[in-house]
């Protein structure tokens, strides 16, 4: 219906987009009557993200044209602005910032780095900046998802750690039970996506290779290679933000012990 009325595929799009954010922010509302605060968060994030798109589409315009080598700088900025935002899911974790940069870093340079050097993904800007982005995106919220459920196990069970550090136990032993409980909650999303694809859901990414005229078999294999990429760099991450989490939080109660 909608685009018997837009006469440009821009305004089009806009208004689907104010449709789909109408849709969320009724979800938003029916939240509210259950006593959920989501409205403000939700039209934040509507706006926000309508508003980067617009901005990372003009700029990938430019950017998919231009030299390969501008990946690498794109990606480290999107990498530093993933651990900016998972940060604020994990305020209460000392250096937050840091462990989730050096954590989602670490997790999305190895896969994407190893993906390009063997020629898995094309060295092009066109192949490296999308898929690394997908990467990145779900790296980050691995990141978050284990601090914050780590954070909020060892305080849960605080007494239980002290218990066990007494008895003289190490700190990685004594954490151990919600380290692996932290990592493994942080890959259920990861997981579920691998064993579900193509009988669950189908990936836009593969309906857009399709429609370009892509072997259909190429396709899927494809599609399983991003997802298995994106399952890598998040168990990669999950494993650098628990140890450096666990690190920092054991490193700083045995300097208050020192004191």
């Amino acid at each position: 219906m909608l685009d018997h009325w837009m006469h440009s595929q821009v305004a089009l799009g806009l208004a689907q987009a104010l449709v789909v954010s109408a849709l969320a922010l009724t979800v938003a509302w029916l939240g509210h009557l259950r006593k959920l605060e989501l409205g403000r968060e939700t039209a934040t994030a509507l706006v926000r993200g309508l508003l980067q798109m617009l901005a990372i589409g003009l700029v990938l315009v430019w950017l998919l044209k231009g030299a390969a080598w501008w990946s690498i700088p794109t990606l480290a900025a999107m990498c530093a602005a993933a651990a900016r935002m998972a940060q604020g899911r994990a305020k209460s974790v000392p250096h937050s910032y840091w462990l989730c940069l050096r954590a989602i870093g670490t997790g999305s340079t190895v896969v994407i780095a190893t993906m390009a050097l063997t020629r898995v993904i094309a060295f092009k800007s066109m192949a490296l900046v999308p898929l690394g982005s997908m990467i990145i995106a779900n790296s980050m919220n691995t990141c978050s998802q284990v601090l914050e459920r780590y954070a909020s196990d060892l305080k849960l069970n605080s007494g239980r750690v002290e218990a066990a550090l007494a008895l003289g136990a190490s700190g990685q032993v004594a954490a151990l039970p919600y380290a692996k409980n932290a990592t493994n909650a942080a890959l259920i999303p990861s997981l579920n996506s691998l064993r579900s694809l193509g009988i669950v859901w189908i990936p836009g990414f593969a309906a857009g290779m399709l429609l370009t005229g892509s072997d259909p078999v190429y396709t899927a294999i494809y599609q399983f290679m991003v997802i298995a990429m994106i399952y890598a760099s998040s168990g990669v991450t999950a494993l650098v933000a628990a140890s450096g989490y666990e690190h920092g939080a054991f490193q700083e109660e045995r300097l208050m012990v020192g004191r």
